[in-house]
């Protein structure tokens, strides 16, 4: 565990590298379903389904049952709340955001038959999706007699003892808080020969309070085909095309808890900004059988997704050591050539393999006559499977190589694999249906640290289809668990926010067929 937590604490404050750690391949990895609002309705459940064009970010063999065309726009609306509790102290806040699900075109062909009578048609959809929302707002604050921020600078130099190295060569963290004395030189020492300690005063309390804004998330473009055998075999596959932009700004604060204006230590705030952008490519494939007309059974499984991205990442620390020192900042440009710092890496997210059935009522040719479905998906995610490579366009040093197989490493060991379930169903009058679904996303943590998460939700909609044109709109309700480290330590206890997130988002898809 100790070997865990130190690789965690001990990435950001070089000077070449390095803005990553094992939150981010779970942040682009643990994301729950998002597509038209008729397949949020049901829970997401779109494996075995098909007749829609989000299946081709499920189950592209979905398509297949496509006979003539859609065109679809799925705008939405999203309210999150998160409630963290932080030392025993309870903080909310939260965040309203416009979105989209899966938006496009799919265009089936006629039905043909070969020499044999074997029956066969083709569809292919051009479609975009918001596959992940990744921005919120998050604030915790709460008194800590334990440790402080600053021990974290102080680990990340463990063994040094050159004080200009301390204040020169780790411009995006420990030299910021060196430098403004949050740490200092302990008594005694000499050139080249110091001891280092942290100033601030935490055996009496420190107030700590961390505020994390971020915005951004994962936008797919896809590209699917599908066929259909004897309306009894459907194949297809996907070329996804994600595209990944997310901003950070987190600023950590701490302050003595006590009215001693004599221990020379009044507050510490260390900022950092994050940004990070690239693009991917992925593939998802998939069949769905019809042993009988009413039962459709499907698999799908999913590549990871390869990406190329780059961060571009700066901080900077502002203390007031009272009549010690006074009040004073630095930012990470002044060390670092006056400009941010940059990264450029590969990210492999996880691969995802999917089971499902579905049971549709009266299943005949025409889909108008039929009553309803029942459907139910399985998903297997192997949150472990995540990993970073160097960019062979980028810093290829060995260095940066050993602090990627550090963090792979590092989640190999924070997370596992864990399953997913959809399941949902719509009853038809005529021209209107009504939707219900669930859906639940698994613990994708070891817990090595007091990690614990998963993810509920509930889903229910209207639909209207009428000569050609169809109306959905649908709610889905969100409840989930999940933590935040403001930092973690190897050798001193360390605090972690509890968080307790719900979210509601209300998602309209209006189509027409072609």
């Amino acid at each position: 565990m100790k070997k865990i937590i130190f690789i965690l604490t001990s990435f950001a404050c070089t000077g070449t590298i390095l803005a990553q750690d094992p939150t981010d391949a779970i942040r682009y990895s643990w994301t729950i379903s998002s597509g038209t609002a008729r397949q949020q309705a049901v829970g997401g459940a779109m494996a075995s389904l098909g007749g829609d064009l989000s299946a081709a970010y499920v189950n592209p063999a979905g398509l297949g049952f496509y006979k003539t065309g859609d065109f679809v726009l799925s705008p939405g609306f999203n309210l999150w709340k998160n409630k963290a509790t932080y030392n025993g102290r309870v903080e909310k806040d939260d965040r309203k955001y416009a979105s989209f699900g899966t938006s496009g075109l799919v265009i089936g062909g006629g039905t043909e038959k070969d020499r044999k009578g074997r029956s066969s048609s083709s569809a292919f959809a051009l479609a975009i999706n918001r596959s992940a929302n990744v921005g919120s707002n998050l604030l915790y604050r709460g008194v800590n007699n334990q440790s402080s921020y600053s021990h974290k600078f102080l680990e990340e130099i463990n063994g040094v003892r050159d004080a200009n190295a301390v204040a020169n060569n780790y411009p995006f963290g420990t030299s910021l808080a060196f430098n403004t004395y949050w740490i200092d030189t302990v008594a005694g020492g000499s050139s080249g020969n110091y001891q280092f300690q942290t100033r601030a005063p935490f055996a009496t309390g420190l107030i700590q309070e961390n505020v994390v804004e971020s915005r951004g998330g994962v936008t797919e473009l896809a590209l699917a085909f599908a066929n259909a055998t004897n309306d009894k075999w459907f194949w297809g596959f996907t070329l996804g095309v994600p595209f990944l932009h997310y901003d950070r700004t987190s600023t950590f604060t701490e302050a003595d808890a006590t009215t001693d204006a004599t221990n020379k230590f009044d507050y510490a705030v260390y900022t950092q900004n994050l940004e990070t952008k690239g693009s991917g490519i992925n593939l998802k494939m998939g069949v769905i059988y019809k042993p009988v007309e009413y039962v459709r059974l499907g698999l799908a499984f999913h590549t990871p997704s390869f990406y190329r991205l780059n961060d571009q990442y700066s901080a900077s620390v502002t203390t007031n050591t009272e009549s010690y020192q006074g009040t004073m900042s630095q930012a990470s440009s002044l060390l670092n050539n006056g400009v941010d710092g940059q990264f450029s890496y590969w990210m492999f997210t996880p691969y995802r393999l999917m089971a499902s059935a579905s049971y549709v009522l009266r299943e005949i040719e025409d889909v108008r006559k039929q009553k309803g479905f029942l459907t139910a998906d399985i998903e297997y995610v192997n949150y472990k499977a995540s990993s970073y490579t160097t960019d062979p366009e980028g810093d290829n040093s060995q260095g940066t190589k050993d602090y990627l197989k550090s963090l792979n490493n590092a989640i190999d060991n924070a997370y596992k694999g864990a399953f997913n379930f959809r399941a949902g169903g719509e009853l038809k009058f005529t021209t209107l249906m009504t939707r219900l679904g669930v859906a639940y996303y698994g613990n994708p943590y070891q817990d090595i640290a007091g990690e614990k998460g998963d993810r509920f939700q509930l889903s229910g909609g209207l639909g209207y289809r009428n000569k050609g044109i169809f109306i959905d709109l649908t709610y889905v309700h969100t409840m989930g668990k999940d933590v935040d480290f403001a930092y973690r330590l190897q050798n001193r206890p360390f605090s972690a926010a509890s968080l307790k997130q719900t979210g509601g988002n209300v998602l309209l898809t209006v189509g027409f067929k072609i």
